[in-house]
């Protein structure tokens, strides 16, 4: 390890050690004590540490937190988090509760084995209190270790547990302590795809727009969240479901983004083996869409994810510019069906060869990537602006050398034609529905659900301009 990046790790949480204010409990489960030995290592931890504890044993562990089908999950790190913190001030604070506000750490996890190459990934918590006697707040993480080898895993999980423990006491805005997670770390050695805050000293934290810090400074690809707003690590959802993806900009939600995904259901259903209750439907924003105006505008995103919530849509934001990036990383979830709903102008791009320059293989090597593990492409129809004409995939025009592939592609139903369609949504396009929405004109109305169109009205989104008719 870097010398410089060991003493920033150990200088933190000698600042801890030497806080007579915090006083707690370290409980971890699957990497050893790497975070408590931290705190050990660098002396002083007497006036910090009530408690370590690492029930490995799984009878031990249930007989401590009570039996569980799913050892490293968001649920186990809970019921580590409770027990360890009712305990604590069950113990601790009538003794020590006008002098001290008290914390519980915890984490569990699976690091490389040395049976298997498995996944290695981990939940950690953060339980405290920001005043004595006070409620608690807390925050959560999903990481993602990236280390080939196990005892590197298990320093990375060290040093990112004090920074967390470390933004929790002193990094009062959120922000900022995403910032710092990663401090004191290479690299590419972790991913945190997921973070929740909650509790009094996070009033008012939008956990969506945490979740876009996450992307946008750079500590993960993708991040997902539910419909009401919840965050989660993308297997709570994604775990061997079959999955629809519609990526768009949703500025707004027309009657043709929804008559897209409702064609694309459609020729789902007609899968073999395709069951509705096994369906994962997903919006997806990317953020180099999100940039488009140069800059993250926070009013703009929630407007969209409000929308897609108000909706009933599970959202991914991710930094997948190619769709193949995007492919793997589903892939990494599911073995069942993954299909990609589409407009024919994005898949016209797909088999545009400028777009792969930076690959050694050029398209066959991104095309390679895109289906390899049976990924569909859904594709919605298109209607010529001059002639009136239909257009569908497979009078899609590839260059000639390509024209072979794209028809291996289509005779294996790898891309598919979404013929359940409204011919007149074929005409709405976002762009002119923000255009109007923003000039008055009220023709705008027309090209989204009632439900749309009411909350942009009530809430001015997109800059939206009150008709003089209304």
């Amino acid at each position: 390890m870097n010398a410089e990046m060991d003493l920033g790790t150990n200088k933190k949480a000698f600042q801890i050690n030497l806080d007579r204010k915090r006083y707690g409990t370290f409980a971890e489960i699957g990497a050893g004590q790497e975070v408590a030995r931290r705190f050990f290592q660098v002396g002083g931890a007497s006036g910090t540490i009530a408690k370590t504890m690492s029930a490995y044993d799984m009878q031990f562990s249930d007989a401590i937190y009570g039996a569980s089908s799913r050892y490293v999950s968001r649920a186990r790190l809970k019921t580590m988090l409770d027990h360890e913190y009712c305990l604590l001030r069950e113990r601790l604070d009538q003794k020590l509760g006008d002098e001290c506000t008290f914390f519980v750490f915890a984490d569990t996890v699976a690091a490389r084995s040395f049976k298997q190459h498995n996944e290695s990934h981990g939940w950690l918590g953060m339980r405290f209190q920001s005043a004595t006697r006070g409620e608690p707040s807390e925050i959560i993480i999903h990481v993602r270790m990236l280390d080939e080898a196990n005892v590197d895993q298990q320093e990375a999980l060290g040093i990112i547990g004090v920074n967390l423990i470390y933004g929790a006491f002193y990094e009062h805005q959120p922000e900022k302590l995403i910032a710092s997670l990663q401090e004191n770390l290479a690299p590419q050695r972790m991913q945190i795809d997921m973070i929740k805050f909650s509790g009094p000293a996070y009033e008012g934290v939008d956990n969506r727009l945490m979740s876009l810090q996450l992307v946008s400074q750079g500590l993960t690809n993708a991040v997902m969240f539910t419909a009401d707003g919840e965050s989660v690590q993308p297997a709570e959802i994604l775990y061997k479901k079959a999955i629809i993806v519609e990526r768009g900009s949703f500025r707004p939600v027309t009657y043709a983004t929804n008559d897209m995904l409702e064609g694309a259901r459609h020729l789902f259903l007609r899968q073999p083996d395709a069951e509705e209750q096994e369906l994962v439907v997903l919006m997806e924003m990317t953020l180099e869409n999100l940039l488009s105006e140069g800059q993250l505008n926070h009013a703009d995103f929630l407007a969209r994810v409000d929308i897609l919530g108000s909706l009933g849509r599970t959202v991914l934001i991710s930094k997948f510019g190619e769709y193949y990036r995007l492919a793997g990383y589903l892939s990494r979830y599911t073995n069942r069906t993954v299909a990609l709903v589409m407009g024919l102008p994005s898949l016209h791009e797909i088999f545009d060869e400028k777009y792969y320059l930076n690959l050694e293989g050029g398209i066959l090597e991104a095309l390679g990537r895109m289906f390899k593990s049976g990924l569909k492409l859904f594709v919605y129809p298109m209607v010529e602006e001059k002639t009136g004409t239909l257009r569908t995939a497979t009078q899609l025009e590839v260059a000639p050398n390509l024209h072979h592939l794209y028809q291996y592609l289509i005779e294996n139903g790898f891309i598919q034609e979404v013929t359940k369609f409204r011919r007149e949504y074929l005409k709405i396009f976002p762009p002119e529905v923000l255009a109007k929405m923003r000039t008055g004109d009220p023709a705008w109305e027309r090209m989204v659900p009632p439900e749309v169109s009411e909350m942009i009205k009530a809430r001015g989104f997109f800059g939206y301009q009150r008709s003089d008719a209304a």
